[in-house]
């Protein structure tokens, strides 16, 4: 029975492999995360860059004054 052998070696390997990526715990959700670094203060949605989040402001928000650190962004 030589897939009994195989299933063995296949979980092992499995094993180490998921060890291997907790240990280094960058996965691609907490990257993500990590990058949304500016939030609306409307609407509390994360985004990315200043250009995206002055984007974001005046076309979502048009009537809330604009945010004193989106003044000087260049859309």
């Amino acid at each position: 029975m030589a897939r009994g052998q195989q299933k063995i070696q296949s979980q092992q390997k499995n094993a180490k492999k998921q060890a291997e990526k907790k240990k280094h715990g960058s996965d691609q959700k907490t990257a993500a995360k990590a990058a949304l670094v500016f939030t609306c203060p409307v609407c509390r949605t994360q985004m990315p860059d200043p250009k995206t989040f002055k984007q974001h402001f005046e076309s979502k928000h048009p009537k809330s004054p604009m945010p004193p650190e989106l003044a000087d962004v260049q859309a």
